[in-house]
């Protein structure tokens, strides 16, 4: 027997890693010569990085930037197994849990450090990049980024602007003449999620703003620091960030690489299972494990385990997900390629208890042993 193994962490529970390492034993228990393949799975947010280096055989790189607040962080990205593209995401440098709760302030907030990782991946010869958008604490419209990548925003006296979202009403021009050599021979690849354009009532800030410690005064400033910027950019620039389906994201950090950096913007999902090489891979499988925390509506938009399922369907590959919670809104899964799916709470249960790693592993194991005896029977 042969099985894929495509499943996403239980977030706040297991890492990808465990759960496929779980699933692993689970079916050794039955099959003991069985052939299995994983895949650590990622959605394009959290976990992306770690999913895509352990499933290339690639490597992690430390970095020291400036973090959200100004202040040096230390920030972690992947290279790849290729050793030519970097797997970056957003929040190692800019992210809101390096961000104290009583700190938070998207006036000030900076997305610089995204652009050291960048330029520190380039030294090492990376030219391609997939980017993992979400959980900024930022609403600067990409500019720190982009300022660490060698552009420069220039105010009335014609002196650069300094960092968060409360410049962007400063800048007056913009000079790319010292941009990174490098920049230009790059492609960039970024995982968003989400549609919302720029600035405006469904913008970054009035979308995204208060949970990043905006009050209601400070997301119409930040807005109009956005509209700004997108009326200096398409003045100077003749590009339209606007409009860019998903601008809006990460406080204006899609707006940035779509606009300055002819980044593809793409489904999480996609473009996770597009650089593992998933479909390459499936064909002669006989079954698909896949999964998360929870199966539930949300699934069915698109997340992570529809995605390998929607693969495994183009080839007529039976699909199991598993999870630690399944609701009722799940069985739409089962129109969408996923043959069908079991909760792994097997008992009563306090939600810390499901949750404790030791317990959810031990869950996750003997549920796959189960299920494969029941299909051992079945065989034989």
């Amino acid at each position: 027997m042969k099985v894929l193994i495509a499943i996403d962490s239980f977030k706040g529970s297991l890492s990808s890693l465990d759960c496929s390492k779980a699933i692993t034993e689970g079916i050794k228990d039955v099959y003991e010569n069985a052939e299995i393949i994983t895949f650590p799975l990622a959605d394009g947010g959290e976990g992306t990085v770690e999913a895509l280096v352990q499933a290339t055989k690639g490597k992690f790189v430390e970095k020291e930037v400036i973090g959200p607040l100004g202040t040096l962080v230390t920030a972690v990205y992947g290279i790849l197994g290729n050793n030519h593209t970097a797997v970056i995401e957003v929040a190692a440098a800019c992210g809101l849990p390096l961000v104290p709760e009583n700190e938070r302030n998207p006036y000030f907030t900076t997305t610089y450090g995204v652009g050291q990782l960048i330029c520190d991946a380039v030294e090492k010869g990376c030219k391609e990049f997939v980017i993992g958008l979400g959980g900024s604490a930022t609403n600067d419209a990409g500019i720190g980024m982009l300022q660490a990548l060698g552009f420069s925003y220039l105010d009335e006296n014609n002196k650069e602007v300094g960092y968060g979202g409360y410049e962007l009403q400063k800048i007056c021009a913009m000079d790319s003449t010292h941009v990174h050599h490098a920049i230009k021979n790059c492609t960039f690849k970024v995982a968003c999620d989400v549609n919302n354009p720029l600035h405006g009532k469904n913008g970054a800030a009035y979308i995204f703003g208060r949970q990043k410690g905006a009050t209601t005064e400070m997301i119409k400033e930040l807005d109009a620091g956005l509209e700004h910027f997108a009326h200096v950019t398409f003045r100077e620039l003749n590009k339209d960030i606007q409009n860019i389906a998903g601008a809006g994201a990460a406080g204006g950090l899609g707006a940035a690489f779509a606009g300055f950096l002819d980044a593809e913007l793409l489904s999480g999902v996609q473009l996770v299972l597009e650089t593992i090489g998933l479909e390459d891979k499936i064909s002669d499988v006989d079954l698909v494990i896949t999964g998360e925390g929870k199966l539930d509506s949300q699934t069915s938009m698109g997340k992570a385990p529809l995605g390998v399922a929607q693969v495994a369907l183009k080839h007529d590959i039976p699909v199991i997900a598993l999870a630690g919670g399944v609701s009722k809104q799940a069985c739409t899964l089962n129109e969408l390629g996923i043959t069908s799916f079991f909760s792994i709470t097997n008992e009563p249960m306090s939600l810390e208890k499901a949750m404790d790693s030791t317990n959810a592993f031990d869950n996750l194991r003997m549920t796959t042993k189960q299920l494969f005896r029941l299909l051992a029977a079945v065989k034989n």
